[in-house]
């Protein structure tokens, strides 16, 4: 029956007396089969398709069966998560895996003191604004490297910081530890965890940090777990949106960066990590149950 599917969805662009050829079935039974009335579980089956499409298309056709079932379920569709990757194969419906490329963003200065490792692996957080983590990457683009430096807060996944331009100044780190502050509304008693790259351990750096009230925290060097959840973002970011097509201009580049990020990521992207919600999501149920306590008390 699932040939007869297949053909039936292929015969737009193949013939169906080449797609029975292939199948080694005969033409007689294709149609046959199709003009039969389709099953009640057949016709589940398609509706349900057609929601899986939606929610596909809608996460830019980078989420897989786990993430799209996951999203089925929260709206309240009774569904195994094996039906789920068994619609979505059968369709060529594949979120996106990762892709390895590198370009080295991480340069020490031997002349600088790093600060302490004040998290030592331990990427959690009890509230937004009490741990951030930052890195830099980079972006491709025909007129050249963009680069691009995040501050996210671990409790939510959230990217309250970020700083875009074609070089790998100190001002970049500082200027999306700026957006964070404001974002937060400031950053008094925070740690922000990073690894110890020439831009973060630059007096600039430091100055800010002290100026905004935010204590250093460092990782060491060349070892991607001691930064394992701003390494995460950015892997997220390039095989969701960044591989997924050529970049002509720096300004195109970050155009789509900025709207990915505070149109996508930061409001409907689930996560995995903070039970599936998006980070808007999981810091609204979090000031909600602040005002609960509030109002208990």
């Amino acid at each position: 029956m699932r040939i007869y599917e297949f053909i039936d969805r292929q015969k737009a662009v193949f013939p169906v007396k080449v797609l029975c050829r292939v199948c080694g079935v005969s033409r007689s039974a294709f149609y046959e089969w199709k003009a039969r009335p389709l099953s009640q579980h057949e016709l589940d089956d398609e509706m349900l398709a057609r929601e899986i499409e939606a929610i596909w298309e809608a996460s830019g056709r980078a989420y897989g069966a786990p993430r799209v079932w996951r999203w089925l379920k929260d709206q309240g569709f009774a569904v195994a998560r094996k039906r789920v990757a068994r619609l979505m194969a059968e369709r060529g419906w594949r979120g996106r895996g990762p892709k390895r490329r590198w370009v080295r963003t991480t340069v020490q200065d031997p002349a600088a003191t790093p600060a302490k490792d004040l998290v030592n692996g331990n990427f959690t957080a009890t509230a937004p604004g009490e741990l951030l983590v930052g890195d830099i990457t980079y972006l491709p683009t025909w007129e050249g490297w963009l680069y691009l430096a995040t501050v996210i807060d671990v409790y939510s996944r959230r990217v309250v910081g970020w700083s875009i331009a074609d070089h790998m100044r100190a001002e970049l780190v500082c200027d999306a530890l700026r957006m964070a502050d404001t974002t937060r509304g400031g950053l008094d008693g925070a740690i922000f965890h990073s690894d110890r790259g020439s831009q973060y351990t630059s007096g600039d750096f430091q100055e800010l940090c002290a100026e905004l009230g935010v204590t250093r925290s460092m990782g060491r060097t060349g070892v991607c777990w001691d930064n394992a959840l701003a390494e995460s973002f950015f892997a997220t970011l390039k095989n969701e949106l960044i591989y997924t097509r050529a970049w002509p201009t720096r300004k195109g580049c970050r155009l789509a960066v900025v709207e990915w990020i505070e149109g996508f990521y930061n409001r409907r992207r689930m996560h995995s990590s903070i039970g599936y919600l998006a980070p808007f999501e999981k810091e609204r149920r979090h000031s909600h149950d602040e005002r609960d306590e509030q109002d208990a008390a």
